[in-house]
C-alpha cells in the first residue's frame, strides 16, 4: 500500500516544485495517535461540478498578442540586491501600458505605490454600486534574472518577445506578465462595450513579487487597509495553471486552486569572536561553532500535521483518484485536526518520503547562504549563515527563534530576523459561492472533461500580503493559462519560457467572462 501511495500521490506533486522551494529531512510524526476507525465511503463522492456550458469570448488576438510579446522586451527583473533596480525598464513597462489599454487608463483610477520605489500598479475601477464589497485581481510585473550560463539553451533571446512556432517565448510571458496582459485586455473590452461592474474591481501588479513583494504588494495592502476596506468579496491571484497529466492517476487536464499559503521567515545565524592566523587555530572555530549550530537545527525538524487546505485538497481530489486508495484519502479528507488515525499517520508516512510533500506538513526549515573567511591563512573572527523557514498556521517569528534556541543549546550564536516575515494565511473557504464561481468560470473557459481541486501552496505569491489580513480571508491562487504537459513547468523560472499563443486568447476570455461571473457572490 505504501509503495503505491506514493506513486500516485507524491509524485504528482513533484510535478508542482517549479513552484515551490524546501529541502528537509524526514522524520516521525509527533500529532497524538487515536486508534483506526472505519473509512465511511458513502459520502466519499466526486466534488466536480458537471453540466457547465462553454462559451467561446471572441478576441483580437493577433493584437493581443502583439502587446504581451512586446511586454516581455521590458527586463523589469527582481534581483536579490534590491539596489539593482531598473528604473527604466518599470517606467517603460508602464508608459507601454498606457499606450496600449488607452480606455483602462482613462476610465480606472491609476496609482504608483511601493517604499523605497514607487513602481507597485494599483488600478481601481469604481462600481455602480458602493455599498458591494470590492473584488481585486492580482499579477506581478517582474521576473526572475535569466542566468548568463543558461542563456545558450534559450532556443530564442530570453527578452526579444519572439512569437513562433504558435507561441510566445520569453522572459516573464508565463510568469507573469501573461495574467497582467490578459486582465488588461479583458478590462479594456469590457470598456468599450460600455460595460461597469456592479462592484468596484482592484487590479494589483506587484514590482517585486519574486523577492517576496515587501516593497510592493504589501505596501498597497497597507494602503488598502488604511482606506477603511472592511472585506473583500473575491481576491484572485497567479499559482498554478491548468495543466494535463499534472498528477499520475489522472490523464485528464487538472486546475489547482491555492486557498492557502504558508508563512515566510528568514533568520541570521551569527557568530562574532576572535580571528587570527591559521597556524596557531583554537580547538573550536568560528565557522566550527556556527556549523555544529547549523547541524543540530536540521536535525530538529518541526513536528508534522495534517493541514485543513490538505484535507480539502484531498475532499475534492481523492474521489478522482484511484480506487484502491479511497479508504486513505477519506480518512484524511474527513479526519479531524487536533487527532491523529493510523490511517493518516500512514499517509504522513508516504507524504515524509518526498520533499516537496513533506513541506506540506510543517514548517520547513532551509539553510540557504554562509558566509564566513576572506583568505586561505585567515581565521575569520565573524560566521554568519541565512536559514529560511515556511512556517505552518501558529509558528510565529518568536515560536520559530525559540524552536532555534532549543535546537542549537549554544548562546554564543546570535539569532535576528532579517527578513519582511509574514505569517501563515487564513484559509479560503470551499464550496462557498466565491469557489464556485471560480470553478463555473473555469469549466465555461475550459470545459467539463477536469479535474478542479483547492490545494495548500508551500510557496507564496504577492497576495499572502492580504490573505493573511482579515479583509480578504478568501483568496484563490491560480494562472488562467493551460499548459500543454507537464513538460511546461519547466520554463518557470527556466530555459524556453513560453505559452501557446490560442491559450492566451482563452486567458482574456476567462478574465473577460469572470467580471460578470463576479456579480454571483452574494455581496
Amino acid at each position: 500500500m505504501k509503495s503505491s501511495f506514493r506513486v500516485i500521490y507524491y509524485t504528482g506533486i513533484c510535478s508542482l516544485a517549479l513552484f515551490f522551494s524546501c529541502n528537509q529531512k524526514a522524520s516521525q510524526s509527533t500529532p497524538e495517535e487515536k486508534p483506526a476507525a472505519p473509512v465511511n465511503l458513502e459520502n466519499f463522492t466526486s466534488m466536480q461540478m458537471t453540466g457547465i456550458e462553454q462559451i467561446t469570448v471572441d478576441v483580437d488576438l493577433d493584437a493581443a498578442v502583439k502587446r504581451l510579446s512586446k511586454a516581455v522586451t521590458f527586463p523589469t527583473i527582481s534581483n536579490q540586491d534590491r539596489s539593482d533596480f531598473d528604473t527604466k525598464a518599470f517606467e517603460g513597462y508602464h508608459k507601454f501600458l498606457e499606450q496600449s489599454y488607452p480606455l483602462v487608463h482613462k476610465t480606472l483610477k491609476k496609482e504608483l505605490h511601493g517604499d523605497p520605489r514607487p513602481y507597485s500598479l494599483l488600478y481601481t475601477w469604481e462600481g455602480k454600486d458602493p455599498s458591494l464589497e470590492p473584488a481585486l485581481f492580482y499579477a506581478h510585473q517582474d521576473v526572475v534574472p535569466v542566468p548568463e550560463e543558461s542563456r545558450d539553451q534559450w532556443k530564442v533571446e530570453p527578452f526579444a518577445g519572439t512569437v513562433k512556432d504558435g507561441y510566445i517565448w520569453g522572459r516573464g510571458v508565463l510568469d507573469d506578465k501573461n495574467q497582467i496582459h490578459a486582465i488588461l485586455e479583458a478590462a479594456e473590452m469590457k470598456i468599450k462595450e460600455g460595460w461597469q461592474p456592479a462592484r468596484t474591481i482592484y487590479f494589483v501588479f506587484g514590482q517585486d513579487e519574486e523577492v517576496g513583494g515587501a516593497e510592493g504588494a504589501k505596501k498597497i495592502a497597507d494602503v488598502l487597509e488604511e482606506r477603511g476596506i472592511k472585506r473583500f468579496a473575491y481576491v484572485m491571484d497567479e499559482s498554478a495553471p491548468l495543466t494535463p497529466g499534472i498528477f499520475p492517476g489522472i490523464k485528464d487536464n487538472t486546475a489547482l486552486i491555492g486557498i492557502a499559503q504558508k508563512g515566510f521567515i528568514s533568520l541570521e545565524l551569527a557568530i562574532h569572536g576572535i580571528g587570527g592566523h591559521s597556524s596557531m587555530p583554537p580547538e573550536e572555530s568560528n565557522i566550527g561553532i556556527l556549523a555544529e549550530a547549523i547541524t543540530k537545527l536540521e536535525a530538529a525538524p518541526f513536528p508534522y500535521k495534517i493541514h485543513p487546505a490538505v484535507r480539502s485538497q484531498y475532499r475534492y481530489m481523492g474521489p478522482e483518484l484511484d480506487e484502491t486508495m479511497q479508504p486513505l484519502y477519506a480518512a484524511v479528507a474527513f479526519g479531524k485536526d487536533d487527532e491523529l488515525t493510523d490511517m493518516e499517520k500512514k499517509f504522513i508516512e508516504a507524504m515524509t518520503k518526498n520533499e516537496v510533500t513533506r513541506a506540506m506538513l510543517h514548517t520547513t526549515i532551509a539553510v540557504t547562504m554562509f558566509n564566513a573567511g576572506i583568505k586561505d591563512n585567515v581565521l575569520p573572527p565573524s560566521a554568519t549563515a541565512v536559514v529560511n523557514f515556511r512556517p505552518m498556521p501558529g509558528d510565529t517569528p518568536e515560536v520559530i527563534i525559540q524552536h532555534v534556541k532549543n535546537a542549537i543549546q549554544d548562546d554564543r550564536i546570535q539569532i535576528r530576523d532579517i527578513s519582511a516575515s509574514t505569517p501563515a494565511t487564513n484559509i479560503a473557504e470551499v464550496g462557498n459561492p466565491a469557489y464556485k464561481m471560480l470553478e463555473k468560470t473555469i469549466r465555461q473557459i475550459y470545459g467539463n472533461d477536469l479535474i478542479v481541486s483547492p490545494f495548500f501552496v508551500i510557496g507564496g505569491s504577492d497576495s499572502k500580503h492580504f490573505q493573511a489580513r482579515d479583509f480578504a480571508p478568501d483568496v484563490y491562487t491560480i494562472t488562467a493559462i493551460q499548459l500543454e504537459n507537464t513538460e511546461e513547468f519547466k520554463g518557470f523560472h527556466g530555459v524556453n519560457e513560453r505559452i501557446l499563443v490560442d491559450e492566451f486568447g482563452k486567458s482574456i476570455g476567462f478574465f473577460y467572462t469572470i467580471f460578470d461571473n463576479l456579480k454571483e457572490l452574494q455581496n
